[in-house]
């Protein structure tokens, strides 16, 4: 705050060190008029004395004024956070500072070689353009012509490529510019420009990445239009540079800002590459997590009513969404996209496939050497058919149960052991129909993981904590690796990595898993199964709020909202249906 430096004018201007300068500019002026004005009567030089002496005061004081509006505005531009205020502000105080009317703030862009109109105000016509105010429609000011040469006729253009500032006290009768089109805006308006000052903005690296144009200086007494005053010229650029430095750090921030996002954002989109049954879950997620956020915001009743997420928030809940999958990097291939039990770097049921046809070719050799051959009207009798059918039957089931899906019942696993005792001969040797590793992935009753595999699986989210935890993320991200790394966790305290309950998993946190769970359960591209009818994927959404292992009321948030109805706009058709919540039907046509 500005009062923490100076308390008020006044203090500015009598500190010590000033009243010292003073009394030492008296004495001196005091002695040079004595001298100059030796033999003149004593009260005539007292009153030029004191004249003079009250001019400098008031000149001095005025200074002190200026360096305190400076410091003022100095420390409220830095303090800035939205650029569009700070490109307000820059052009606002300009203008107070120097009492001018109007104000034009042009940034420079490079690429195109040009000054784009940022901020365009002017008090008297009630004009406020850009910014937080209506957009600016007019074409930006060319820093060269078509034939490449440098556009010096232009007063803004001219200041940005030569660096200089430019004081003009009548526009009409400026010579080197041309201000046609200043003409042609006073005569459409009924304005009249006349004095003008054009301050080039320099950053850190002494690049002009702007102009600040200020239009009609007028007298603080009488209000007449009036030059800028020369001695007012260093103190606006020492504001424009102020201003330029307050603006560079703002668009290094952002910049940085905008690097770090994309570069998130290029992790997401690399982790959803990795696997084609899982492309585009990142980007789901994110995006779902984010809408959940903005509808906690609306909310005006109940337990979210209170809770409103700002700009940074928002920000750092939409990062941990794209990057809560971040360990998966570290998750090998064919577990990520194991579509069947059997499969590793191929599908094994073919193997089996293989021996059930060595084991029938090897019954049928056996029965054809050890059975007499029947004759009928000279061809060879067929083989009885009951070993045929049992080999198929067998085939039929391995292949049905390989799949996967929801549920395997005990029955089913008790039939699979039992295959597991069958063997078939190759070359004289005995072998079992499934191997014990076979047996073990057949046995999965839900997915198609192991127990084995699961856990190398789940340690993606212990990867994606320490990995995160690496981070040297600014303040306002710092809960990244917390939302980031909970999306697994369970308010009943049985989810992974860390069993957390109820109390300990912020709303964040909660939001990341609901839509993970959401999404995985209604994604189309999972290798193991079809994605789910969207009143399917809400009723084991219910089972589990009644687990407690979501956020009943964010659930209900979600479905009340009418978030839940949008989200089903994106799914397939044949997965759009009308659901049940809490007892009421839903109708996925609801526009709400």
């Amino acid at each position: 705050m500005v009062m923490d430096v100076f308390p008020d004018k006044a203090q500015a201007r009598r500190h010590p060190a000033v009243d010292l300068l003073m009394q030492k500019v008296v004495q001196g002026i005091e002695s040079y008029v004595g001298q100059a004005m030796a033999g003149v009567p004593p009260e005539v030089v007292a009153g030029l004395a004191d004249r003079v002496v009250r001019e400098v005061r008031e000149f001095s004081e005025g200074q002190g004024n200026h360096l305190y509006e400076l410091v003022k505005i100095g420390l409220g531009l830095s303090s800035e956070k939205n650029i569009d205020r700070l490109l307000e502000r820059i052009v606002r105080e300009a203008k107070h500072f120097t009492n001018a009317d109007g104000g034009t703030l042009y940034i420079k862009d490079d690429a195109r070689q040009a000054l784009d109109f940022a901020i365009v105000q002017n008090d008297s016509l009630g004009v406020c353009m850009g910014g937080s105010g209506e957009a600016i429609s007019w074409l930006p000011v060319p820093l060269r012509h078509e034939n490449n040469g440098e556009n010096h006729w232009n007063v803004s253009a001219h200041c940005a490529l030569t660096g200089e500032p430019i004081n003009i006290s009548d526009v009409y009768d400026a010579e080197g510019y041309d201000f046609q089109g200043t003409r042609d805006f006073d005569a459409s308006t009924g304005y009249r420009s006349r004095s003008m000052l054009v301050i080039p903005l320099r950053d850190h690296e002494d690049e002009v990445i702007g102009v600040l144009q200020l239009l009609n200086a007028k007298d603080r007494e009488t209000g007449a239009v009036v030059p800028f005053p020369e001695h007012e010229v260093g103190m606006v650029m020492s504001l424009a540079s102020q201003a330029a430095i307050a603006l560079t750090k703002m668009r290094l921030v952002r910049g940085l800002e905008n690097l770090l996002d994309a570069f998130v954002r290029t992790i997401g989109d690399a982790i959803d590459e990795k696997s084609p049954y899982t492309a585009g879950h990142v980007y789901r997620v994110a995006n779902l997590t984010e809408e959940i956020a903005l509808e906690v915001n609306r909310a005006t009743t109940g337990r979210f009513a209170s809770i409103n997420f700002n700009a940074d928030e928002l920000a750092e809940i939409r990062m941990a969404a794209w990057l809560h999958d971040v360990g998966k990097i570290t998750t090998p291939e064919h577990l990520m996209d194991k579509a069947t039990k059997l499969e590793t770097i191929f599908d094994r049921i073919e193997l089996i496939r293989h021996r059930v046809e060595i084991s029938r070719l090897h019954d049928a050799f056996v029965r054809l050497e050890n059975e007499p051959c029947p004759r009928t009207e000279g061809r060879t009798a067929p083989l009885p058919p009951p070993k045929e059918e049992e080999w198929q039957e067998i085939i039929t089931f391995l292949d049905m149960i390989n799949l996967g899906g929801e549920g395997l019942s005990d029955e089913n696993i008790e039939k699979v052991r039992r295959l597991a005792g069958i063997t078939y001969a190759m070359s004289g040797v005995q072998f079992p129909l499934l191997a014990p590793d076979e047996v073990e992935n057949l046995c999965v009753q839900k997915g198609t993981l192991t127990a084995a595999e699961r856990k190398v699986m789940n340690h993606h989210v212990e990867m994606s904590i320490r990995m995160l935890e690496g981070l040297p993320f600014p303040k306002k991200l710092r809960n990244v690796p917390v939302y980031a790394g909970m999306h697994h966790e369970k308010l009943n305290g049985t989810g992974y990595p860390r069993g957390l309950g109820n109390g300990a998993i912020p709303l964040p946190a909660r939001m990341l898993a609901l839509a993970d769970v959401l999404e995985a359960l209604t994604a189309a591209d999972r290798p193991y199964k079809p994605g789910k009818m969207l009143s399917e994927a809400m009723r084991i959404l219910e089972g589990m709020v009644a687990r407690a292992d979501l956020d009943g009321e964010l659930c209900d948030l979600v479905v009340e909202s009418g978030l839940i109805v949008r989200f089903a706009q994106d799914l397939p058709a044949r997965q759009r249906d009308d659901f049940f919540w809490r007892g009421k039907r839903y109708s996925v046509s609801d526009t709400r």
